[in-house]
C-alpha cells in the first residue's frame, strides 16, 4: 500500500493515490475526498525518528569525487528541521558555488532493532520512500565528518511522497533511482551498487545503536549530482516509489514554513 501525510484546511490527513485527470495527479483523503496534489500541504509519509544518513555508498559516486572507498560505512545525523516534504520548496544560500541533490532510498524501520544479524535485517523493515539529501559542497570540510552547514540545512532534506509497505517493494536490491533537473535526467544509479547494502547497514547499526520504528536510513546516492540554482525543479525517482518533486529557491524566498505537527 502506497500511503501519504498531508496537512489540507487546517488538519493532517492519510492520503493515498487517486486517478489522474488530465494527466494531474490528484491523491483520495482518508475521508474519501480527492484533491489535485498541489492542493494540500505534503508533509514526510510518516512520522519520522531518527534519520541516520549515508554519504558515497555508491562506487560510482565516491569514484566522481575522486574519494578512496572506506572500511566502515560514513554515516551521519539529521535533525528533524531538515525534514521537508514532496513539493516543498529548497533554500540556496546566496554566497554558496556548488549545491546538489542526492536522490536515494530511505528505508524505514518498522520494529525495533538491537544487534540484528544480517539474515533478519528485513524482518525490521516497515518499508521505504525516496529521499532528496541537499548538499552545500563549500562547506564540506572533511568527508568523513560532514560539517553541518553542508548536510543538516533546515528543508534539506525531502522525503515522500508515499510511504511503501516492503512487502510491495519486490527486491530492494535491485532498483532504478533517476534525477530530473528542469526535465532534463541528471542521475541514474540502482541499488544493486551500494558499497554497503541494506541487511549490512542494519545489522552495523544495530550493533552499537537501537533502531526504533520510524528511524530512517538514507542509504546514499550515485554518481551525476550536478549544481542546482533558485528555480530549479528537481525530480527524484524510484521504481514502484513514485516521483518526489522539489523546487529550489533563494535564501531570501519569504520566511520558511513549520508544518510539522
Amino acid at each position: 500500500m502506497m500511503r501519504a501525510r498531508v496537512a489540507y484546511a487546517g488538519a493532517l490527513h492519510e492520503a493515498t493515490p487517486a486517478e489522474a485527470v488530465g494527466g494531474e495527479p490528484r491523491i483520495r483523503l482518508a475521508d474519501g475526498r480527492v484533491l489535485d496534489e498541489r492542493e494540500v500541504t505534503w508533509l514526510p509519509p510518516f512520522e519520522v525518528g531518527t534519520v541516520i544518513a549515508l554519504g558515497l555508498n555508491y562506487a560510482d559516486h565516491a569514484k566522481e569525487l575522486a574519494f578512496k572507498s572506506q572500511d566502515e560505512p560514513l554515516v551521519f545525523l539529521k535533525g528533524p528541521g531538515t525534514l521537508l516534504g514532496h513539493r516543498g520548496v529548497t533554500r540556496r544560500p546566496g554566497e554558496v558555488k556548488f549545491m546538489h541533490y542526492e536522490c536515494e532510498l530511505a528505508v524505514i524501520i518498522g520494529r525495533r532493532a538491537r544487534r540484528v544479524p544480517r539474515a533478519a535485517a528485513f524482518e525490521h523493515v516497515a518499508g521505504y520512500c525516496i529521499a532528496n539529501d541537499y548538499a552545500v559542497r563549500d562547506y564540506l570540510e572533511n568527508w568523513y565528518r560532514p560539517n553541518l552547514r553542508a548536510k543538516n540545512r533546515d528543508g534539506a532534506t525531502v522525503l515522500g511522497p508515499w510511504f511503501v509497505d516492503a512487502a510491495e517493494v519486490g527486491n530492494p536490491a535491485d532498483l532504478n533511482l533517476r534525477t530530473f533537473v528542469n526535465g532534463r535526467q541528471t542521475q541514474h544509479g540502482n541499488t544493486r551498487d551500494l558499497i554497503f547494502d541494506l541487511p549490512f547497514l542494519i545489522e552495523y547499526l544495530s550493533s552499537f545503536m537501537t533502531l526504533d520504528c520510524g528511524d530512517v536510513i538514507l542509504t546514499g546516492t550515485p554518481e551525476g549530482v550536478i549544481n542546482v540554482q533558485p528555480g530549479d525543479e528537481v525530480v527524484c525517482e524510484i521504481d514502484g516509489l513514485g516521483r518526489l518533486v522539489n523546487t529550489i529557491v533563494a535564501d531570501s524566498y519569504g520566511p520558511p514554513r513549520d508544518i510539522r505537527p
